[in-house]
């Protein structure tokens, strides 16, 4: 597969990594939070030494119960990192986490943004998709119910991984026909799910390649690995490992993780492993 990312096309037929970079002060995961210049310089840098494919930047917690803030407040903290960012490092290829079509708007045509990463899929805001057409930029389409404030109360399923792949197959359709062609899909691990159902849409993950567009697993650190062993975010990076080899397995193309070296070197053994 390929995706089209500021008119460079990226061979993802061997997977690659996103790297997380949060400019916010309360992520769930102090690791990957970068709140001063020189935080958010030598992240990017040491995630780009380690074979980073893209980042993703966000400005806006998603967390469960996660505070609210404002889209200037929103777009106040993504452009003061964007312009450290691409000051430094103009070539990285940048994606930002938000399902505000403001937002996408304003870093999309004032800092070159190649993709935009939506944890709504277009729910939260009805004008994202046009938006997104009218931008000509890629699109994580992602399965969330609610808001990061309210999904972890909407999580009664029939069949998860049924429901899951219906919702991003019928909005995958709203955006080809409104022409947008370059869209990744990611299942929402965690999101509006609990922790069995997390790991029934592992288990079946290669159902999303009937989608036939590349597909993005973020499995790092979450609730679903932390819950299982008893630990907390720090601890979990052992797991976060594990569990991207599953997704690997299940066809992920992309994988979203926090510490980028890991996830690279597990892509490495993955690409071994199917030669043999």
């Amino acid at each position: 597969m390929q995706l089209n990312l500021n008119h460079n096309l990226v061979d993802l037929s061997t997977p690659i990594v996103m790297g997380i970079v949060n400019v916010t002060p309360d992520s769930f995961y102090a690791g990957n939070r970068f709140v001063t210049h020189k935080a958010i310089l030598k992240g990017v840098e040491t995630m780009m030494l380690d074979g980073v494919g893209m980042i993703d930047i966000g400005g806006y917690s998603t967390r469960p119960s996660a505070e609210v803030i404002t889209q200037n407040e929103e777009i106040s903290r993504l452009s003061e990192g964007l312009e450290i960012i691409l000051k430094r490092f103009p070539d990285v290829t940048i994606s930002v986490d938000t399902f505000r079509s403001g937002v996408a708007r304003h870093v999309v045509e004032n800092y070159g943004v190649a993709m935009i990463n939506d944890i709504s899929g277009g729910t939260l805001d009805g004008l994202m998709f046009e938006t997104i057409a009218e931008l000509k930029v890629a699109y994580v389409l992602m399965h969330m119910r609610g808001t990061p404030q309210t999904m972890q109360n909407d999580i009664h399923y029939e069949d998860v991984v049924s429901e899951v792949l219906h919702f991003l197959q019928k909005r995958l359709t709203q955006l080809h026909l409104l022409g947008v062609n370059d869209v990744v899909v990611d299942p929402g691990f965690g999101f509006a799910k609990t922790v069995e159902q997390n790991y029934k849409l592992l288990n079946k993950l290669e159902y999303f390649k009937q989608l036939n567009v590349p597909l993005l697993a973020g499995l790092s650190r979450k609730s679903m690995l932390t819950k299982v062993l008893g630990i907390d975010a720090t601890g979990a990076l052992n797991a976060t490992t594990a569990a991207n080899m599953l997704a690997l397995m299940g066809g992920a193309s992309i994988l979203r993780v926090h510490d980028v070296k890991e996830a690279v070197q597990t892509i490495s053994i993955y690409k071994k492993y199917l030669e043999e």
